[in-house]
Order: C-alpha cells, then structure tokens, then sequence
C-alpha cells in the first residue's frame, strides 16, 4: 500500500512565502522579479516539470529552483528573459530577485535624483516620468469639476453668514 508524501504548505524560496499547494510555474509568479515567461522556463531549466504541486518537492529540488532563480544564464535561460541585462558597474546580464530588485530600484532613482536628472526631478516631485501627459491623469490634491463649484458656493455662503454675524 503507497503512500502520498504529506504536501508542505508553504515553500521559502527567494526571502518569499509560497504556497505549496501550486503548480511550480504558478507558485514563482508570486515572487518579485519572475514574470510569466520566466516563471514557465525556471522550471524546465531545473530539470523539473512545470506542473508538479510545489510543496511535493524535496530540499534539493528545491535548493536548485532556487539556484536557478539566482543566477539564470548559467542554466541555458537567454539573456533577454532576465531583468537586469549589461550592468552598468559589471557589464553582464544579471536577474535581481525579492530584496536586491527593490534594493536596486531604490539605489537607482536615488543616483537619478542626486545628479538632478530629469527622470529624478519628476520622482521627486511625484509627477509621471516616461511622457505622459498630465492635463487629466495624475491629479492629486485639487478639485475639479462639479464638486470645486460646490466647493466654492458652500464657501460664499459660508462667508455671507460669518458677515452677517
């Protein structure tokens, strides 16, 4: 009589909580940094099959998806599928997971905002950065429209009754 290995719950893999009770390819999706497509290839390049439930995987099957989220490119993923292509400190293609992609992201639009470059000045000031257009997106703060007219009766009568007084 077999039997079915207990399935874990919950997976640690890159500082992330995942649920075991998820395909492997469904499972990465919830990590910062894996999208759809590399989500799909992570597995393959592993060795492992995409619709295995993850918590039904050993330590060291694990230990090499994990392995394989870390450093990509050394398992045959090509190097359009990472985040992170020609570093400008190293010059290689890198794949920034969980903490480092955030830590990175932060350390970059700070280095934009210290040497006041466009992109850094408009961070600053919370405004779009890639072009968009600002006439009717991105408003925050002011009234507009039929609400600012009521707005501003409901001041003048406001006023009158303070001069009344």
């Amino acid at each position: 009589m077999k039997r079915e290995k207990a399935v874990k719950g919950i997976v640690r893999i890159a500082e992330t909580d995942l649920d075991g009770n998820k395909k492997i390819s469904t499972a990465l999706l919830k990590i910062k940094g894996i999208g759809q497509s590399l989500a799909l290839a992570i597995p393959k390049a592993a060795m492992l099959e995409p619709n295995l439930l993850l918590g039904n995987l050993s330590e060291e099957q694990i230990k090499k998806l994990e392995s394989v989220i870390k450093e990509p490119i050394k398992f045959g993923i090509p190097s359009h599928m990472v985040n992170y292509r020609l570093n400008p400190e190293t010059g290689e293609d890198e794949h920034l997971v969980a903490s480092n992609l955030r830590f990175n992201i932060k350390t970059r639009i700070d280095f934009m905002r210290k040497i006041r470059s466009y992109k850094g000045i408009r961070h600053e000031l919370g405004l779009p950065v890639r072009g968009q257009r600002t006439r009717s997106s991105f408003r925050t703060g002011a009234i507009m429209g039929v609400a600012r007219k009521k707005v501003i009766t409901a001041a003048k009568e406001a006023k009158k009754e303070e001069k009344k007084k």
